[in-house]
């Protein structure tokens, strides 16, 4: 017999799984943050020579992290920042001592510079951290300033080494993205269409609090492929991944703008369904459609190079449905059933941009929505 499982089992097995989940999607991150760690802290002190270099290994991890995004400006920030606050921090202890009120005027003032010069977060702060253990355990004007910029250093550059020898795939996490956000676009449209079918507006209403959650995912592939872009020109082994690379981040635009067109589309499909407006039910095959056509999207995305689908299969099933979508399926309708069937048109621009054809193109797919005016005869 099977056990029944309680809902308190169902809930402690869900956050093991994400729990694993998430720990498996962080490995390399951790592998690269300790291996440069313990890298670092042996070329400053085995082969540099300094006694107490713990800023070294910080300096690794904290360029490194476990984003992938920025990862060469988080090391230029980290030495900058600890550079301006060891400068400032030795300038004033060695002149006010140190003490709570001079601990605060320190890290004030080695923050503020760093804020003036346009910093980012992690510069300002370094140099708020940096001024801290300067007024605290280094002594102002010795060597343990100079020896400290050269641990952040010596930290920042193994770091760059450990991510272009031990890089993480350019590619893979956005890609993993993208093909996520379209499942969820599909999830969407098919959670519309389903109330629209049946003219009630709670599938409706869960679509549309679906699709306003997708930012933060928006949001990581643009990070993915920012530290993408920085592991493929940084690492040897993935210098031939720039043109997918390219293709991928070119597509991160009219992905986020129709994420944004299926939001409005939603929430106009339950205004629809609310005001008892009527629909023509072509409109609505169409929306069933999109979501068909968002699940090639998603296996074009999962796809690896040589594979298919791939964009042109994706493209040739989006230009079927743009075919379909007449200025006729809206005449004499409403509103909202006429901005449903506008965001539909974008929709499908912006699909077909991420299928790898361009804007220009992808309009001049859909039909006309105003008959095209006849030249005037030759006289």
């Amino acid at each position: 017999m099977h056990r029944r499982v309680g809902p308190a089992a169902a809930v402690f097995r869900g956050r093991v799984t994400g729990s694993a989940a998430r720990l498996r999607s962080s490995a390399l991150p951790i592998l690269q943050c300790a291996i440069a760690a313990g890298v670092a802290w042996w070329v400053a002190t085995s082969v540099i020579g300094h006694s107490q270099a713990f800023f070294a290994p910080i300096a690794a991890v904290v360029s490194l992290g476990l984003s992938l995004g920025a990862r060469l400006r988080r090391s230029i920030e980290l030495v900058c920042g600890v550079a301006i606050g060891i400068g400032v921090g030795d300038l004033l202890v060695s002149q006010i001592g140190s003490g709570p009120w001079q601990i605060a005027l320190v890290v004030a003032m080695a923050m503020g510079t760093a804020v003036m010069l346009n910093s980012g977060p992690i510069f300002s702060m370094q140099a708020g951290n940096s001024a801290v253990l300067v007024a605290t355990l280094l002594p102002p004007g010795g060597s343990g300033g100079i020896e400290r910029m050269v641990d952040a250093l010596v930290g920042g550059l193994v770091g760059i080494a450990v991510v272009a020898l031990i890089p993480t795939h350019p590619v893979r996490r956005a890609r993993k993205n993208a093909a996520d956000i379209l499942s969820t676009a599909a999830s969407v449209l098919r959670d519309v269409e389903s109330g629209l079918v049946e003219n009630t507006p709670a599938p409706i209403v869960d679509a549309l609090k679906t699709a306003r959650a997708t930012q933060p995912a928006i949001d990581a592939m643009r990070s993915n492929l920012k530290g993408g872009h920085e592991i493929s020109r940084l690492s040897p082994l993935y210098w031939n991944s720039r043109n997918r690379l390219a293709r991928l981040t070119a597509a991160a635009d009219p992905l986020d703008n129709a994420m944004r067109n299926i939001r409005v589309l939603s929430r106009r499909s339950l205004t629809v369904v609310r005001d008892d407006e009527i629909l023509d039910p072509r409109i609505v095959a169409v929306i069933a459609d999109v979501a068909d056509a968002l699940d090639v999207l998603h296996d074009m995305a999962m796809a690896e190079p040589g594979e298919h689908p791939d964009q042109a299969d994706a493209a040739r099933v989006l230009r079927t449905v743009a075919k379909k979508l007449k200025p006729d399926l809206v005449e004499g309708a409403g509103v909202s059933a006429t901005v449903v069937f506008a965001q539909l048109r974008s929709l499908l621009v912006d699909l077909m941009q991420v299928a790898g054809l361009r804007r220009i193109s992808a309009i001049a797919l859909l039909p006309p929505t105003v008959e095209r005016p006849a030249y005037p005869p030759q006289e």
